[in-house]
């Protein structure tokens, strides 16, 4: 007997990936439309819960708490479920006063900024998850994830697209600009393995590596490309996020230099 998951948001960027992996893996895939109702009163077996707004945040307010909040209250609410995995941010990290943080880290933020929507919403999501469901949620703090499908979010993604279209490329951000990142195929290893192993507490689906615009653009250069960037600002980078818990689960990110690398030398080829 297959194994029952349900994906919310399912069309989404991660979704999507997700849904492909578990039902080449033979997982019985519920992904319901948004607003299907029918929902709640069904068992959904292992929930992921992609749902979510990032781009658009600011300035869809009320539709980001009720992404990120208020349907996962739902949800718990309705209880139909085996485990929940709920996958929340390393965003929340920026700002925190700290080099590096793991996943017990208390997390501060300013009420009064309106930019924080997402970062309280997101906490309040994550809240929910680990205190209201009887010890069968878990978090997945996901950092900068990108790929290269056409449309894939996010600056490397579409830096990556940009590269099989033209060898100059001129980017709008600075070589001096750090982040977390990890490809979409690690982050979907993650997320089945959090189920398959029944994860609980938050989990930081991550590199745990900062790694700068300028690095990449040198693997371009070398393997051909031209790369400039628009600005040369140095803002301080934002927190490191400690994987132990991710390496516990057997889970081990590919080095993004790595991963780009494979991809340009597919390119040339």
């Amino acid at each position: 007997m297959s194994e029952l998951a349900t994906i919310l948001g399912a069309t989404g960027f991660v979704g999507r990936r997700l849904q492909a992996r578990l039902t080449a893996e033979g997982w019985d895939v519920f992904a319901p439309a948004k607003g299907d109702r029918s929902l709640f009163g069904r068992d959904m077996g292992v929930v992921f819960y992609c749902a979510g707004l990032t781009a658009d945040y600011d300035q869809r307010p009320f539709d980001t708490i009720e992404a990120h909040a208020s349907l996962v209250s739902e949800l718990v609410r309705a209880g139909r479920f085996e485990q929940l995995i709920y996958l929340s941010s390393t965003r929340l990290y920026d700002g925190q006063a700290a080099a590096v943080l793991d996943e017990r880290a208390p997390l501060i933020f300013d009420t009064a900024d309106p930019r924080r929507i997402y970062d309280l919403s997101k906490a309040l999501g994550e809240n929910v998850t680990l205190t209201r469901t009887e010890g069968r949620g878990a978090v997945a703090r996901l950092s900068n994830v990108f790929d290269w499908a056409p449309d894939a979010p996010g600056f490397l993604s579409q830096w990556l697209i940009e590269a099989a279209r033209a060898r100059d490329l001129h980017l709008d951000s600075s070589p001096h600009v750090a982040r977390d990142y990890i490809h979409l195929d690690d982050v979907v290893t993650a997320l089945i393995t959090m189920a398959t192993r029944s994860a609980t507490g938050v989990v930081n689906v991550a590199s745990g590596e900062l790694t700068a615009n300028g690095e990449i653009a040198n693997l371009f250069i070398e393997a051909g490309w031209h790369v400039t960037f628009s600005r040369d600002v140095s803002p301080a980078p934002p927190p490191r996020a400690e994987i132990a818990r991710l390496r516990a689960l057997g889970v081990a990110p590919q080095p993004v230099k790595d991963v780009v690398r494979r991809y340009l030398e597919g390119l040339r080829a």
